[in-house]
């Protein structure tokens, strides 16, 4: 028999109308969670998740640990992370919480901010930018800046492991003072 390993939006809603208890977590930055988030999801950022917090005996194919970020590829990262700790019943939701929100399932939604992935971008953009022009105005060695910075987004692409994004997501203006989470009964 194999497990279940995705869900979709609307299959994860179904059980909770139905009554059954689900446990979702939602593996995005907090920033990312107070913007726009399931209502009966809790927040637990992927770089702060720690499986044993979910190694439980409870946990069997009829109560999964449902797992949902943006769009799913960081799910399917705690997924991943969680099974290798021993979690059997991890599934992920297809779409994430893009799919839920245009489903029209409740959602809670806070304050605006600019996305880890475009603060990324930006930041990228803006030390490409400075170290093209230090390299023409100051010192045409500053070109291997450029070269460091391409390689680290490669590096980034291929691993899926962006140290900036990282680095960002510790800066001040990415700080939620409490992330809130709801229980699944104010879902239904």
């Amino acid at each position: 028999m194999t497990t279940q390993t995705t869900i979709t939006a609307r299959e994860l809603h179904d059980r909770v109308c139905a009554g059954k208890p689900i446990q979702l977590i939602d593996v995005r930055t907090p920033v990312e969670f107070r913007e726009v988030h399931a209502n009966c999801a809790k927040n637990v950022p992927l770089h702060q998740l720690n499986p044993s917090d979910f190694l439980t005996a409870s946990q069997n194919a009829e109560s999964p640990l449902f797992v949902i970020c943006k769009s799913g590829g960081r799910g399917k990262q705690a997924c991943e992370k969680l099974r290798a700790a021993g979690c059997e019943h991890v599934i992920n939701v297809e779409g994430g919480t893009g799919a839920w929100d245009q489903a029209g399932f409740p959602v809670t939604r806070g304050q605006k901010a600019i996305s880890l992935e475009r603060q990324v971008r930006i930041a990228a953009g803006f030390l490409l930018l400075v170290g093209t022009l230090l390299a023409i105005f100051v010192e045409p060695w500053f070109v291997l800046f450029n070269g460091l910075i391409g390689a680290g987004l490669v590096f980034a692409g291929v691993t899926d492991f962006c140290g900036m994004g990282l680095l960002l997501a510790k800066m001040p203006w990415n700080k939620v003072s409490t992330a809130s989470a709801c229980d699944v009964a104010k879902s239904t």
